[in-house]
């Protein structure tokens, strides 16, 4: 009875070292697959970046559309940009360049190409839409200091980034952005505030419109203009 005992207990120490081993080996080759990703997708980024700054520049990210197919200003770009967390607009980092591709699983062109639709998806989520949307805001501001857009920017911006969800308040938004004198700029506070107009205030009738609430003063003359334009 000792005997087999001690077989067993032999056998149950040999286990072990096994199923260590085991787990060691798929630690490994889980390490340098994600070990070799990570070098394709560092090789992709030289091959679009400008040598001599180390940074993928506004040509490079032309080179990078002109491969994939998408126009540089498809709003898909800028999402590219959310991804990334990328800092400054027309340019993007290693740093940042890994932190997209990486969540996205692209290491070549191709791959990329394929994920923007599933980015799309992701981006369009009520819950990423508002931080993409203010994002988009902040990718703008391109001067040291910066806090706010001249009015013919903040028109094309809208467009790209607000128009195929609120049509029609876009629109009628540009249309008064264009022939009004009071505002040669928008700061982040009357452009959040559009984006929640957007969503809280019934269009075109603007019946639940309080402008005794804290609205930007600039969206109270937007509502009287509207009501006067329908009468």
């Amino acid at each position: 009875m000792r005997r087999s005992a001690a077989r067993k207990s032999g056998q149950s120490n040999s286990i072990a070292p096994i199923t260590s081993s085991a787990a060691d080996l798929f630690r490994s080759a889980s390490s340098k697959a994600s070990s070799k990703e990570m070098e394709r997708i560092d090789n992709l980024f030289y091959s679009y970046a400008n040598i001599s700054s180390g940074l993928i520049d506004p040509e490079g990210i032309e080179n990078l559309c002109s491969d994939m197919e998408v126009d540089h200003t498809d709003v898909r770009i800028l999402m590219l940009a959310w991804k990334m967390k990328a800092e400054k607009q027309g340019y993007f980092t290693l740093e940042e360049w890994r932190r997209g591709l990486k969540a996205l699983r692209a290491d070549t062109v191709n791959k990329l190409k394929k994920a923007l639709p599933e980015l799309e998806k992701e981006v369009k989520r009520p819950s990423n839409f508002v931080d993409f949307y203010a994002y988009s805001f902040r990718y703008c501001l391109t001067e040291e200091k910066q806090k706010s857009i001249d009015i013919e920017s903040i028109c094309q911006l809208l467009d790209l980034v607000l128009g195929s969800h609120f049509r029609a308040q876009v629109d009628y938004f540009i249309e008064y952005l264009k022939i009004q004198n009071d505002y040669k700029v928008i700061n982040m506070d009357q452009w959040m505030g559009f984006y929640h107009f957007c969503t809280e205030i019934s269009f075109s009738d603007l019946s639940n419109y309080d402008p005794e609430l804290a609205w930007p003063l600039i969206l109270d003359n937007f509502v009287e203009w509207m009501q006067e334009k329908r009468t």
